[in-house]
Protein backbone atom coordinates (compact mmCIF):
# COMPACT_ATOMS: atom_id res chain seq x y z
CA UNK A 1 0.00 0.00 0.00
CA UNK A 2 1.36 3.16 -1.12
CA UNK A 3 2.42 5.44 2.21
CA UNK A 4 1.01 8.80 2.73
CA UNK A 5 3.09 11.84 2.05
CA UNK A 6 2.28 15.17 3.65
CA UNK A 7 1.69 17.47 0.24
CA UNK A 8 4.42 20.13 -0.26
CA UNK A 9 3.64 23.74 -0.07
CA UNK A 10 3.58 24.68 -4.14
CA UNK A 11 3.44 28.61 -3.61
CA UNK A 12 6.19 30.18 -5.73
CA UNK A 13 4.98 33.46 -5.73
CA UNK A 14 7.77 35.63 -5.25
CA UNK A 15 8.42 36.70 -1.50
CA UNK A 16 9.19 40.39 -0.51
CA UNK A 17 12.47 42.18 0.20
CA UNK A 18 13.73 42.66 4.06
CA UNK A 19 12.81 46.27 4.95
CA UNK A 20 13.08 48.55 8.14
CA UNK A 21 15.53 49.36 10.24
CA UNK A 22 16.62 49.31 14.11
CA UNK A 23 15.75 53.01 13.92
CA UNK A 24 12.46 54.40 13.99
CA UNK A 25 11.47 53.46 17.17
CA UNK A 26 11.39 49.60 16.00
CA UNK A 27 12.10 46.65 18.66
CA UNK A 28 15.27 45.56 18.57
CA UNK A 29 14.69 42.05 17.45
CA UNK A 30 15.66 38.89 19.69
CA UNK A 31 18.31 36.94 18.87
CA UNK A 32 19.00 33.68 19.17
CA UNK A 33 20.67 31.98 22.29
CA UNK A 34 24.00 30.31 21.65
CA UNK A 35 21.89 27.32 22.85
CA UNK A 36 19.29 27.88 20.76
CA UNK A 37 21.40 28.62 17.72
CA UNK A 38 23.31 25.21 18.63
CA UNK A 39 19.97 23.05 16.97
CA UNK A 40 20.43 24.88 14.10
CA UNK A 41 24.39 24.19 13.80
CA UNK A 42 23.88 20.66 14.56
CA UNK A 43 20.75 19.86 11.95
CA UNK A 44 21.41 18.05 8.85
CA UNK A 45 19.80 16.55 5.73
CA UNK A 46 19.19 13.52 7.87
CA UNK A 47 18.73 14.74 11.22
CA UNK A 48 16.04 17.22 11.67
CA UNK A 49 16.12 19.19 15.27
CA UNK A 50 12.34 19.76 15.73
CA UNK A 51 10.81 19.37 18.65
CA UNK A 52 6.96 16.97 18.03
CA UNK A 53 4.22 15.76 19.55
CA UNK A 54 1.17 13.51 18.05
CA UNK A 55 -2.24 14.22 20.60
CA UNK A 56 -5.38 12.65 20.64
CA UNK A 57 -8.51 14.30 21.23
CA UNK A 58 -11.87 12.64 21.94
CA UNK A 59 -15.14 13.47 20.74
CA UNK A 60 -17.41 15.98 22.34
CA UNK A 61 -20.75 15.31 23.74
CA UNK A 62 -22.06 18.75 23.92
CA UNK A 63 -21.61 19.94 20.28
CA UNK A 64 -21.14 18.95 17.25
CA UNK A 65 -17.09 17.92 16.33
CA UNK A 66 -15.19 20.67 15.21
CA UNK A 67 -14.23 20.81 11.24
CA UNK A 68 -11.07 21.67 10.07
CA UNK A 69 -11.50 24.81 8.84
CA UNK A 70 -13.00 25.50 12.46
CA UNK A 71 -9.88 24.09 14.04
CA UNK A 72 -7.83 26.10 12.20
CA UNK A 73 -9.36 29.25 12.24
CA UNK A 74 -9.53 28.68 16.26
CA UNK A 75 -5.21 27.89 16.51
CA UNK A 76 -4.79 31.34 14.36
CA UNK A 77 -7.07 33.36 17.10
CA UNK A 78 -4.94 31.78 20.10
CA UNK A 79 -1.13 32.66 17.98
CA UNK A 80 -1.88 36.04 19.61
CA UNK A 81 -0.26 34.64 23.18
CA UNK A 82 2.63 33.78 21.38
CA UNK A 83 3.91 35.77 18.49
CA UNK A 84 7.21 33.98 17.48
CA UNK A 85 4.97 31.77 15.75
CA UNK A 86 4.39 34.29 13.12
CA UNK A 87 8.00 34.95 13.10
CA UNK A 88 10.97 33.75 10.80
CA UNK A 89 14.44 33.67 11.25
CA UNK A 90 16.67 36.63 9.31
CA UNK A 91 20.38 36.15 9.51
CA UNK A 92 23.35 38.20 9.83
CA UNK A 93 25.60 39.59 7.03
CA UNK A 94 29.20 37.73 7.64
CA UNK A 95 27.95 35.86 9.82
CA UNK A 96 28.87 37.30 12.72
CA UNK A 97 26.86 36.64 15.07
CA UNK A 98 23.36 34.46 15.64
CA UNK A 99 20.37 34.69 13.59
CA UNK A 100 17.37 37.07 14.75
CA UNK A 101 13.59 36.72 15.07
CA UNK A 102 11.71 39.16 12.56
CA UNK A 103 8.11 39.09 11.78
CA UNK A 104 7.38 37.22 9.04
CA UNK A 105 6.00 39.68 6.05
CA UNK A 106 4.14 36.58 4.12
CA UNK A 107 2.51 34.64 7.22
CA UNK A 108 -0.31 32.61 6.28
CA UNK A 109 -1.79 30.24 8.41
CA UNK A 110 -2.58 28.22 5.99
CA UNK A 111 0.85 27.06 5.29
CA UNK A 112 1.11 26.29 9.06
CA UNK A 113 -2.23 24.30 10.05
CA UNK A 114 -2.80 21.63 7.08
CA UNK A 115 -5.24 18.88 6.83
CA UNK A 116 -3.97 15.20 6.51
CA UNK A 117 -4.93 13.41 3.52
CA UNK A 118 -4.78 9.63 5.73
CA UNK A 119 -6.55 8.84 9.18
CA UNK A 120 -4.07 6.60 10.36
CA UNK A 121 -2.11 8.82 12.73
CA UNK A 122 0.77 6.19 13.01
CA UNK A 123 1.10 7.18 8.96
CA UNK A 124 1.18 11.11 9.28
CA UNK A 125 3.67 10.67 12.34
CA UNK A 126 5.83 9.03 10.54
CA UNK A 127 6.02 10.76 7.18
CA UNK A 128 5.46 14.30 8.92
CA UNK A 129 8.60 14.40 10.98
CA UNK A 130 10.73 12.56 8.33
CA UNK A 131 10.58 16.22 6.52
CA UNK A 132 12.48 19.03 8.13
CA UNK A 133 10.98 22.47 8.62
CA UNK A 134 11.54 25.49 5.43
CA UNK A 135 13.70 27.80 7.08
CA UNK A 136 11.96 30.54 4.94
CA UNK A 137 8.95 30.66 7.10
CA UNK A 138 7.92 30.32 10.97
CA UNK A 139 9.09 26.93 11.99
CA UNK A 140 6.47 25.14 13.05
CA UNK A 141 3.69 22.77 11.39
CA UNK A 142 0.39 20.99 12.59
CA UNK A 143 -1.32 18.81 10.84
CA UNK A 144 -4.96 17.31 11.56
CA UNK A 145 -6.08 14.22 11.16
CA UNK A 146 -9.73 12.78 11.85
CA UNK A 147 -10.79 9.87 14.23
CA UNK A 148 -14.11 8.97 12.58
CA UNK A 149 -14.31 6.39 14.89
CA UNK A 150 -15.56 8.39 18.15
CA UNK A 151 -15.85 11.90 16.22
CA UNK A 152 -12.47 13.61 17.57
CA UNK A 153 -9.27 14.18 15.92
CA UNK A 154 -5.86 13.99 16.36
CA UNK A 155 -3.15 16.79 15.71
CA UNK A 156 0.59 15.83 14.41
CA UNK A 157 2.59 18.84 15.07
CA UNK A 158 6.15 19.96 15.25
CA UNK A 159 8.22 22.83 16.10
CA UNK A 160 12.04 23.65 15.34
CA UNK A 161 14.23 23.15 18.38
CA UNK A 162 15.71 26.51 18.13
CA UNK A 163 12.30 27.88 18.76
CA UNK A 164 11.10 25.87 22.12
CA UNK A 165 12.46 23.30 24.29
CA UNK A 166 9.87 20.42 24.88
CA UNK A 167 8.68 22.35 28.26
CA UNK A 168 7.59 25.76 26.12
CA UNK A 169 5.84 22.96 23.14
CA UNK A 170 3.98 21.80 25.93
CA UNK A 171 2.88 25.62 27.37
CA UNK A 172 2.31 26.66 23.69
CA UNK A 173 -0.34 23.45 23.08
CA UNK A 174 -1.67 24.18 26.46
CA UNK A 175 -2.27 27.80 25.51
CA UNK A 176 -4.35 26.46 22.42
CA UNK A 177 -7.09 24.50 24.82
CA UNK A 178 -9.35 25.11 27.57
CA UNK A 179 -10.36 24.20 31.37
CA UNK A 180 -14.10 23.96 30.25
CA UNK A 181 -15.09 22.05 27.25
CA UNK A 182 -17.89 24.94 26.53
CA UNK A 183 -15.80 27.37 26.12
CA UNK A 184 -16.68 30.14 22.90
CA UNK A 185 -14.39 30.33 20.30
CA UNK A 186 -12.54 33.35 19.00
CA UNK A 187 -11.82 35.06 15.99
CA UNK A 188 -8.21 35.98 15.11
CA UNK A 189 -6.73 39.27 16.66
CA UNK A 190 -5.72 41.64 13.94
CA UNK A 191 -1.36 41.49 14.02
CA UNK A 192 0.63 44.27 12.57
CA UNK A 193 3.52 43.04 11.40
CA UNK A 194 7.12 45.22 11.88
CA UNK A 195 9.23 45.86 9.28
CA UNK A 196 11.83 43.72 9.70
CA UNK A 197 15.47 45.03 9.72
CA UNK A 198 17.69 46.15 6.85
CA UNK A 199 21.24 44.32 6.78
CA UNK A 200 23.67 46.99 7.36
CA UNK A 201 21.88 47.97 11.15
CA UNK A 202 21.44 44.18 11.50
CA UNK A 203 25.30 44.13 10.82
CA UNK A 204 26.08 46.73 13.22
CA UNK A 205 23.68 45.62 16.01
CA UNK A 206 25.56 42.22 15.75
CA UNK A 207 28.86 44.17 16.26
CA UNK A 208 27.81 46.22 19.03
CA UNK A 209 26.25 42.80 20.77
CA UNK A 210 29.63 40.92 20.39
CA UNK A 211 31.50 43.51 21.58
CA UNK A 212 29.51 44.02 24.69
CA UNK A 213 29.88 39.80 25.46
CA UNK A 214 33.60 40.67 25.45
CA UNK A 215 33.52 43.50 27.85
CA UNK A 216 31.53 41.36 30.33
CA UNK A 217 34.13 39.00 30.24
CA UNK A 218 36.39 41.26 30.78
CA UNK A 219 34.50 42.52 33.64
CA UNK A 220 33.91 39.58 35.91
CA UNK A 221 37.77 39.20 35.40
CA UNK A 222 38.70 42.25 36.82
CA UNK A 223 36.24 41.97 39.34
CA UNK A 224 37.23 38.87 40.31
CA UNK A 225 40.87 40.10 40.92
CA UNK A 226 39.71 43.18 42.93
CA UNK A 227 37.73 41.05 44.98
CA UNK A 228 39.17 37.79 47.19
CA UNK A 229 35.60 37.48 48.95
CA UNK A 230 34.17 36.27 45.22
CA UNK A 231 37.11 34.85 44.37
CA UNK A 232 36.63 32.66 47.79
CA UNK A 233 33.14 32.53 46.44
CA UNK A 234 33.60 30.77 43.06
CA UNK A 235 35.21 27.15 43.77
CA UNK A 236 31.57 25.51 44.27
CA UNK A 237 30.56 26.89 41.22
CA UNK A 238 33.66 25.87 39.73
CA UNK A 239 33.73 22.21 41.02
CA UNK A 240 30.10 21.58 39.64
CA UNK A 241 31.33 23.60 36.24
CA UNK A 242 33.89 20.64 36.25
CA UNK A 243 31.65 18.06 37.29
CA UNK A 244 28.95 19.14 34.35
CA UNK A 245 31.96 19.09 31.94
CA UNK A 246 33.30 16.13 33.07
CA UNK A 247 30.27 13.79 32.39
CA UNK A 248 29.79 15.26 29.17
CA UNK A 249 33.05 14.01 28.00
CA UNK A 250 33.47 11.09 30.32
CA UNK A 251 32.89 8.14 29.98
CA UNK A 252 32.93 7.86 26.46
CA UNK A 253 29.19 6.27 24.95
CA UNK A 254 30.46 2.66 24.37
CA UNK A 255 29.63 1.64 20.83
CA UNK A 256 26.33 0.73 20.31
CA UNK A 257 23.46 -0.45 16.97
CA UNK A 258 21.64 2.60 18.55
CA UNK A 259 24.49 5.18 16.77
CA UNK A 260 24.98 4.62 13.19
CA UNK A 261 24.96 6.85 10.20
CA UNK A 262 21.50 8.50 10.01
CA UNK A 263 18.86 8.75 7.32
CA UNK A 264 16.06 11.25 7.52
CA UNK A 265 13.47 8.49 7.49
CA UNK A 266 11.43 8.75 11.33
CA UNK A 267 9.05 6.54 13.07
CA UNK A 268 7.69 6.84 16.11
CA UNK A 269 6.44 4.25 18.37
CA UNK A 270 3.64 4.86 21.21
CA UNK A 271 3.49 3.39 24.70
CA UNK A 272 1.05 4.12 27.26
CA UNK A 273 0.55 3.05 31.24
CA UNK A 274 -1.32 4.72 34.11
CA UNK A 275 0.69 7.46 35.64
CA UNK A 276 0.04 5.73 39.03
CA UNK A 277 1.85 2.50 37.81
CA UNK A 278 4.80 4.75 37.77
CA UNK A 279 4.21 6.36 40.81
CA UNK A 280 3.24 3.01 42.69
CA UNK A 281 7.02 2.02 41.48
CA UNK A 282 8.11 5.22 43.04
CA UNK A 283 7.08 5.50 46.44
CA UNK A 284 7.53 1.77 47.53
CA UNK A 285 11.07 2.31 46.69
CA UNK A 286 11.40 5.76 47.80
CA UNK A 287 13.14 6.70 44.25
CA UNK A 288 11.40 9.31 41.80
CA UNK A 289 9.24 8.62 38.65
CA UNK A 290 12.13 9.84 36.35
CA UNK A 291 14.47 7.15 38.31
CA UNK A 292 11.86 4.55 37.41
CA UNK A 293 11.64 5.75 33.58
CA UNK A 294 15.10 5.64 33.29
CA UNK A 295 15.31 2.38 34.86
CA UNK A 296 12.75 1.04 33.00
CA UNK A 297 14.37 2.34 29.53
CA UNK A 298 17.56 0.17 30.93
CA UNK A 299 15.15 -2.90 31.19
CA UNK A 300 13.50 -2.23 27.95
CA UNK A 301 16.91 -1.64 26.20
CA UNK A 302 18.42 -4.99 27.81
CA UNK A 303 15.65 -7.33 26.40
CA UNK A 304 15.29 -5.94 22.84
CA UNK A 305 19.22 -5.94 22.61
CA UNK A 306 19.40 -9.09 23.45
CA UNK A 307 16.55 -10.13 20.93
CA UNK A 308 18.60 -8.69 18.56
CA UNK A 309 21.54 -10.88 19.79
CA UNK A 310 23.42 -7.93 20.54
CA UNK A 311 25.41 -7.98 23.99
CA UNK A 312 23.98 -5.76 26.80
CA UNK A 313 26.51 -3.25 27.93
CA UNK A 314 25.62 -0.25 29.84
CA UNK A 315 24.54 3.03 27.41
CA UNK A 316 24.50 6.45 28.44
CA UNK A 317 22.58 8.95 28.27
CA UNK A 318 21.60 12.37 27.60
CA UNK A 319 18.65 13.41 30.04
CA UNK A 320 17.28 17.24 29.59
CA UNK A 321 16.92 19.32 33.01
CA UNK A 322 14.52 22.12 32.54
CA UNK A 323 16.09 25.50 34.32
CA UNK A 324 12.81 27.32 33.80
CA UNK A 325 12.30 29.58 36.56
CA UNK A 326 8.88 30.56 37.27
CA UNK A 327 9.35 33.98 36.04
CA UNK A 328 10.23 31.88 32.72
CA UNK A 329 7.07 30.13 32.17
CA UNK A 330 4.83 30.87 29.00
CA UNK A 331 8.69 32.47 27.63
CA UNK A 332 9.90 30.14 24.10
CA UNK A 333 13.43 29.62 23.60
CA UNK A 334 15.41 26.89 25.48
CA UNK A 335 15.92 26.62 29.15
CA UNK A 336 17.33 23.57 29.34
CA UNK A 337 20.59 22.21 30.79
CA UNK A 338 21.56 18.43 30.16
CA UNK A 339 22.91 15.45 32.86
CA UNK A 340 24.38 12.69 31.52
CA UNK A 341 23.76 9.31 33.19
CA UNK A 342 24.47 5.64 32.76
CA UNK A 343 21.84 2.46 32.13
CA UNK A 344 22.84 -0.32 33.67
CA UNK A 345 21.33 -2.17 30.76
CA UNK A 346 24.30 -5.02 31.75
CA UNK A 347 22.35 -5.47 35.10
CA UNK A 348 19.88 -8.87 34.95
CA UNK A 349 18.04 -7.58 37.80
CA UNK A 350 15.50 -4.73 37.90
CA UNK A 351 15.32 -3.94 41.22
CA UNK A 352 19.26 -3.34 40.56
CA UNK A 353 18.30 -1.36 37.91
CA UNK A 354 16.24 1.26 39.81
CA UNK A 355 18.73 1.33 42.96
CA UNK A 356 21.69 1.99 40.17
CA UNK A 357 20.05 4.96 38.69
CA UNK A 358 18.90 6.40 41.54
CA UNK A 359 22.43 6.08 43.18
CA UNK A 360 23.72 7.87 40.20
CA UNK A 361 20.72 10.73 39.82
CA UNK A 362 20.86 11.18 43.56
CA UNK A 363 24.60 12.03 43.32
CA UNK A 364 24.24 14.01 40.08
CA UNK A 365 21.26 16.46 41.74
CA UNK A 366 23.17 16.42 45.18
CA UNK A 367 26.24 17.99 43.27
CA UNK A 368 24.10 20.38 41.28
CA UNK A 369 25.67 19.79 38.60
CA UNK A 370 21.99 20.92 36.16
CA UNK A 371 23.64 24.05 37.93
CA UNK A 372 26.92 23.22 36.85
CA UNK A 373 25.66 22.33 33.06
CA UNK A 374 23.92 25.62 32.47
CA UNK A 375 26.86 27.45 33.78
CA UNK A 376 28.86 26.44 31.32
CA UNK A 377 26.58 26.75 28.47
CA UNK A 378 26.50 30.29 29.72
CA UNK A 379 29.80 30.57 29.95
CA UNK A 380 29.89 29.50 26.47
CA UNK A 381 27.70 32.20 25.10
CA UNK A 382 30.50 34.23 25.32
CA UNK A 383 33.62 32.34 23.55
CA UNK A 384 34.28 32.50 19.57
CA UNK A 385 31.59 31.40 17.39
CA UNK A 386 34.30 28.75 16.17
CA UNK A 387 34.25 27.40 20.03
CA UNK A 388 30.30 27.59 19.96
CA UNK A 389 30.25 25.35 16.74
CA UNK A 390 32.82 22.81 18.14
CA UNK A 391 30.89 22.42 21.34
CA UNK A 392 27.60 21.78 19.69
CA UNK A 393 28.69 19.02 17.64
CA UNK A 394 30.54 17.70 20.42
CA UNK A 395 28.21 17.39 22.78
CA UNK A 396 25.35 16.17 19.75
CA UNK A 397 27.93 13.17 18.99
CA UNK A 398 27.68 8.85 19.74
CA UNK A 399 30.97 10.28 21.58
CA UNK A 400 29.02 11.71 24.17
CA UNK A 401 25.64 10.09 24.20
CA UNK A 402 23.98 6.68 23.23
CA UNK A 403 20.42 8.35 23.50
CA UNK A 404 18.22 11.03 24.74
CA UNK A 405 15.83 9.95 27.52
CA UNK A 406 13.14 12.60 28.44
CA UNK A 407 10.31 13.68 31.00
CA UNK A 408 8.20 16.34 30.43
CA UNK A 409 5.44 17.07 32.63
CA UNK A 410 2.18 18.11 31.11
CA UNK A 411 -1.57 19.09 31.99
CA UNK A 412 -2.73 17.22 35.45
CA UNK A 413 -5.97 18.65 34.90
CA UNK A 414 -8.76 17.78 31.93
CA UNK A 415 -8.20 20.32 28.90
CA UNK A 416 -10.50 20.82 25.85
CA UNK A 417 -10.37 21.79 22.29
CA UNK A 418 -13.59 23.11 20.80
CA UNK A 419 -15.39 20.46 22.79
CA UNK A 420 -13.08 17.68 22.41
CA UNK A 421 -11.05 16.31 25.55
CA UNK A 422 -6.97 15.84 25.56
CA UNK A 423 -6.45 12.64 26.28
CA UNK A 424 -2.78 11.48 24.94
CA UNK A 425 0.02 13.49 23.78
CA UNK A 426 3.44 11.39 22.71
CA UNK A 427 6.23 13.75 22.54
CA UNK A 428 8.66 13.83 19.79
CA UNK A 429 12.48 14.31 20.94
CA UNK A 430 14.79 14.92 18.31
CA UNK A 431 17.52 12.78 16.79
CA UNK A 432 21.23 14.63 16.57
CA UNK A 433 23.28 12.88 13.61
CA UNK A 434 24.29 9.76 14.30
CA UNK A 435 21.67 8.99 16.82
CA UNK A 436 18.88 6.49 16.19
CA UNK A 437 16.64 6.02 19.18
CA UNK A 438 15.16 9.01 21.36
CA UNK A 439 12.54 8.18 24.50
CA UNK A 440 9.94 10.74 25.55
CA UNK A 441 7.46 10.60 28.09
CA UNK A 442 4.62 13.50 28.41
CA UNK A 443 1.95 12.80 31.66
CA UNK A 444 -1.60 14.12 30.76
CA UNK A 445 -4.10 13.93 33.72
CA UNK A 446 -3.43 10.28 34.79
CA UNK A 447 -1.72 9.34 31.84
CA UNK A 448 2.09 8.68 31.12
CA UNK A 449 2.79 8.90 27.21
CA UNK A 450 5.60 7.56 25.87
CA UNK A 451 7.10 8.48 22.47
CA UNK A 452 9.89 6.40 21.49
CA UNK A 453 11.23 7.86 18.39
CA UNK A 454 13.29 6.19 15.87
CA UNK A 455 15.71 6.23 12.75
CA UNK A 456 13.23 3.61 10.88
CA UNK A 457 16.62 2.55 8.67
CA UNK A 458 18.65 1.59 11.81
CA UNK A 459 15.99 0.52 14.10
CA UNK A 460 12.75 -0.42 11.63
CA UNK A 461 11.80 -2.97 15.09
CA UNK A 462 11.44 0.15 17.30
CA UNK A 463 7.60 -1.19 17.74
CA UNK A 464 9.45 -4.28 19.16
CA UNK A 465 10.97 -1.93 22.09
CA UNK A 466 8.36 -0.63 23.11
CA UNK A 467 6.94 -4.04 24.03
CA UNK A 468 10.34 -4.84 25.95
CA UNK A 469 9.69 -1.23 27.97
CA UNK A 470 6.21 -2.06 28.72
CA UNK A 471 7.40 -4.96 29.69
CA UNK A 472 10.65 -3.44 32.04
CA UNK A 473 7.62 -1.77 33.95
CA UNK A 474 5.90 -4.61 34.73
CA UNK A 475 8.38 -6.53 36.41
CA UNK A 476 9.24 -3.17 38.53
CA UNK A 477 5.50 -3.38 39.18
CA UNK A 478 5.69 -6.95 40.44
CA UNK A 479 8.44 -6.43 42.54
CA UNK A 480 7.28 -3.34 44.10
CA UNK A 481 4.09 -5.16 45.65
Amino acid sequence: MRSWRPQPDNDVRARPHFRGSLGGGLVVPTRLSPLDASFLEIETPAAHMHVGWVAHFAGGDRRPAPGFDELREHIAARLRVAPRYRQRLVSVPLGVHDPVWADDPDFRIERHVRRADSSDVGEVADAVMSRPLARDRPLWEMWITRNRRDGGFAMVGKAHHCMVDGLAAIELGTALLDPEPDAPGEPPAPYETRPAPAPVPLLAQAVVDRVGQQLEVARAGLGLALSPARLLATPGGLTRLGRALAHTILPVAPASVLNRPSSPSRHLALLCRPLDDLRRIKNRHNTTVNDVLLAAVAGGLRGFLAERGEAAVDLKSMVPVSVRGADGAGALGNRIAFLFTELPCAEPDPLARLMKVNAVTARRKAAREAEGSDAALQALAHGPRTLQRAASHLVASPLAFNLVVSNIPGPAMPLYMLGCELTHAYPVVPLAEGHALSIGMTTVQAEACLGLYADRETLPDVDRLAGHLDGAIDELLELSG
